[in-house]
């Protein structure tokens, strides 16, 4: 198999640790991070008690199919880390570190996600990767950058 790709993004939120981490820390909130278009909603009950083992399944919609996704929280290390890994999905490889520091003058929040598609040996996979996987991933996390902004009530440059 092939290395994994990456996505790496960093959003500094001019607030304290102890009120950034805590929203990350409810996965209620994800939906609102999330471009309406995918379709995101959380079947789990809800609350889900955030905690290394916690499973959370989710629907999503790609070209206006359904899929099913189902993380794992693999680290929870609260305020500063946690990981969900994909254990059922579109990707053949999913890992999601979440980290956050306190820096001056508010919290550091990084993204870095390793991810793999399906068949990715086959002919054209890089087309798909380029054309649709990336610029989707990209859209998802430009999206979230600025909900994260309107949520906490700060400008949106």
């Amino acid at each position: 198999m092939k290395p994994p790709h990456r996505l790496h993004r960093e959003q500094e939120l001019p607030l304290p640790l102890e009120e950034v981490f805590p929203f990350f820390a409810n996965a209620e909130n994800l939906e609102a991070i999330t471009p309406p278009g995918v379709g995101f909603r959380i079947l789990s009950a809800l609350p889900i008690e955030m905690r290394q083992g916690a499973l959370i399944d989710y629907q999503i919609r790609l070209h206006g199919f359904p899929l099913r996704w189902r993380t794992e929280i693999t680290a929870w290390e609260p305020p500063h880390r946690f990981v969900d890994e994909q254990l059922r999905g579109p990707y053949a490889l999913w890992r999601h570190t979440h980290r956050f520091e306190a820096i001056p003058g508010g919290t550091r929040v990084t993204d870095e996600v390793e991810y793999a598609i399906p068949f990715e040996w086959m002919p054209g996979s890089s087309l798909l990767l380029r054309y649709f996987v990336q610029p989707e991933l990209d859209r998802i996390f430009d999206f979230r950058r600025k909900a994260l902004l309107q949520h906490f009530r700060l400008p949106i440059p």
